[in-house]
């Protein structure tokens, strides 16, 4: 087995249930360092949706997935983690973290769910190559010149984002080295880069409670949601954002506006009288100083601007028309959308080992005999919401299962 996060562990532990010799390669100083990080550190497992609905959140080649879910469902591995000691919660949208909200609970559980079934764990050992003969895996060869004799290898070593934590691509190397196809390498689930340079004013704000809307350049609706967001130096980041940005991957990025309504709960008739009556309420101060209760500070500026209201006209002065254009605003804060940060900074790489090249019920190399994929490294990739863990579990205890 080769790496030593979620898919790899899994893999370990199901194949050494088997009663097989079992050697875990992971080269990093300790196992799981990109689960640790997962969920802001609490780690989002899975999601409790049926089958379905795992497939239907997963727009990166998630047919492929069918065999992998009905061999081991996000039910299945919840049963095995509360089996194995680790209490789970449900919360908005079906995510499932530990009760704990430590992504290192998740880890121990699983390192000690392979060691205990008697995987071997070797640390800080990188693999070079894996080495075949008659088309068939016969050993793995390590960068410190180390050779271990095998006949299967499960490659489990993730994509290319977070590079930090060990995923630097490895897994890519070997498979083409063997004969596999790697398609194009895209981030996933990544904050985006937006055309308006005064977006920099309001770096580190953090809303709550708003609604996006994704539209395309005939302003067709690509994609819609409501929950928190963050403006950053060169765009916009946080939950809704990254969840947005799988589904204008295939746009490039590009050619796409952000729509964000500040206000969802009250209509534009509702949000304009809440504006006659702070009006009101501040009739005596200048323009500048009357939106306090309605906006963050850092919004301020930036709404007097995109307004053309001047900033000192008198509160009782402001016309009909010029609620009518905050009000729009309120409800439309507009930004152009043209790019993403790199792939380094993605949660999920999209692309990968070409599933047409693996066997959907084994997760076995089609073309190499005894060699196996896991997780990330392998072309497919989801929403956020715990369903690209669920993948990397669930194609790691099936290769654990076959290999």
């Amino acid at each position: 087995m080769i790496g030593a996060g979620a898919a790899g562990l899994m893999a370990a532990g199901k194949a050494a249930e088997r009663g097989l010799n079992v050697l875990l390669l992971e080269k990093n100083d300790r196992t799981g360092k990109k689960l640790l990080i997962s969920g802001k550190g609490r780690c989002n497992i899975t999601n409790n949706t049926d089958i379905e609905g795992l497939i239907n959140n997963i727009p990166g080649n998630g047919n492929f997935l069918y065999s992998s879910f009905y061999t081991f469902s996000n039910s299945d591995l919840i049963e095995l983690l509360h089996n194995e000691g680790l209490e789970t919660k449900v919360e908005r949208g079906g995510r499932v973290f530990p009760v704990s909200d430590s992504a290192r609970d998740v880890v121990l559980i699983l390192q000690r769910f392979a060691e205990e079934r008697g995987v071997k764990i070797r640390l800080n050992s990188a693999v070079e190559k894996i080495e075949v003969k008659n088309g068939s895996v016969s050993g793995v060869k390590l960068r410190d010149g180390s050779f271990f004799d095998c006949e299967c290898a499960i490659i489990a070593t993730g994509g290319v984002s977070y590079p930090g934590t060990g995923s630097t691509g490895d897994g890519y190397d070997m498979a083409k080295k063997l004969g596999h196809t790697v398609t194009e390498l895209k981030p996933s689930l990544v904050p985006l880069l937006v055309a308006e340079k005064w977006i920099a004013e309001l770096q580190g704000l953090s809303l709550k409670n708003i609604s996006i809307t994704i539209l395309d350049k005939k302003d067709r609706k690509v994609y819609t949601d409501f929950g928190e967001m963050l403006f950053t130096h060169f765009g916009v980041s946080g939950p809704l954002i990254l969840s947005s940005s799988r589904h204008i991957l295939n746009y490039g990025y590009r050619n796409v506006k952000l729509v964000i309504d500040l206000k969802p709960a009250l209509s534009e008739e509702t949000l304009d009288a809440r504006l006659q009556r702070d009006f009101e309420k501040f009739s005596r101060k200048q323009f500048k100083n009357s939106l306090d209760d309605l906006l963050p500070q850092k919004m301020i500026p930036v709404f007097i601007m995109l307004s053309q209201i001047p900033e000192d006209k008198p509160v009782n002065q402001i016309t009909k028309a010029e609620r009518r254009v905050l009000v729009k605003l309120l409800k439309a804060f507009t930004l152009e959308i043209t790019g993403s940060r790199p792939i380094s900074e993605a949660i999920v790489t999209a692309g990968g080992v070409c599933t047409d090249e693996i066997n959907p019920s084994t997760m076995e190399s089609k073309l190499v005999r005894g060699l196996y994929f896991a997780g990330e490294v392998i072309d497919v990739d989801a929403y956020t919401g715990g369903f690209n863990l669920t993948i990397a579990f669930s194609t790691g205890c099936l290769a654990g299962l076959n290999c």
